[in-house]
């Protein structure tokens, strides 16, 4: 009878934890950041079906980065969550700091399980407010860990030379387009090395509390995105349609959006 090979429960939690973090690190960043009017979700991904950020509720939304199928289980189970509680008490009784305690028990439990590999994802939970001083952001990890953000945060592979610049660049109270342009402007550098994206690359969304409908998440596409990053009509109009609101039944990596 052969001896069972000893990992002690720390060198085992660390390895879990380098093997999800080197996942989620191969994966382009996404940035989330408050304007005037709302939060605003930007991320370079040139698929049109296989989205990093999508509706969850009225004023929720969520993003995600590393695996594209992982992410999606979660996003579905958060929405199956959001519905159910808010047919059994009130739409009002669905927040984002209920839905992000749901995701970190979700990830810590199977983070600390030892029956299947750790997930390659970290997740933003975001509500807007009826103020700007209403808005929430969470930010959870792989482990299960959840941060409460405050006006900014990034995600993915180079999130904290992105989370750097966001430092210097962003202000309370941007206009939309001003908003888009910093976080563009901040996805751009890779490798120490300056890149344009286009229109063509971004996934765009908002949660605009102007908005007088009850759900207040909102894609940017097409000529209204190139609008506001100031491209010209004719390198802006192959983001044409608009896909709905996430729910697409891709699995796999990604670039496919993760990669």
């Amino acid at each position: 009878m052969t001896t069972p090979f000893y990992v002690s429960p720390q060198q085992a939690m660390a390895d879990r934890a380098d093997y999800a973090r080197k996942g989620i690190a191969r994966g382009r960043s996404v940035v989330v950041l408050t304007y005037a009017d709302g939060i605003l979700f930007v991320a370079e991904n040139p698929s049109r079906a296989l989205h990093k950020m999508s509706e969850i509720y009225d004023r929720i939304a969520f993003a995600a980065v590393g695996k594209y199928n992982e992410f999606e289980n979660l996003r579905i189970g958060g929405v199956r969550y959001a519905d159910i509680r808010g047919y059994s008490y009130a739409r009002h009784d669905v927040t984002a700091r209920g839905l992000a305690n749901v995701y970190a028990q979700t990830l810590g439990t199977i983070f600390s399980s030892g029956g299947e590999k750790p997930y390659e994802v970290e997740l933003i939970v975001a509500e807007v407010g009826s103020t700007p001083a209403d808005d929430q952001i969470y930010r959870l990890t792989y482990d299960g860990s959840i941060a409460d953000e405050h006006h900014y945060v990034a995600m993915g592979g180079n999130a904290d030379q992105i989370t750097e610049q966001l430092k210097r660049t962003h202000r309370d109270g941007l206009p939309l387009d001003e908003a888009l342009r910093v976080a563009v402007g901040v996805l751009g550098p890779e490798g120490g090395e300056k890149r344009g994206i286009t229109a063509a690359q971004l996934e765009v969304a908002v949660l605009d509390r102007t908005r007088s409908q009850k759900r207040k998440f909102k894609r940017i596409v097409g000529a209204q995105l190139g609008r506001l990053l100031g491209e010209s009509a004719a390198a802006s109009e192959d983001s044409a349609s608009e896909p709905g609101d996430g729910s697409a039944a891709g699995k796999g990596s990604a670039e496919s959006p993760e990669s």
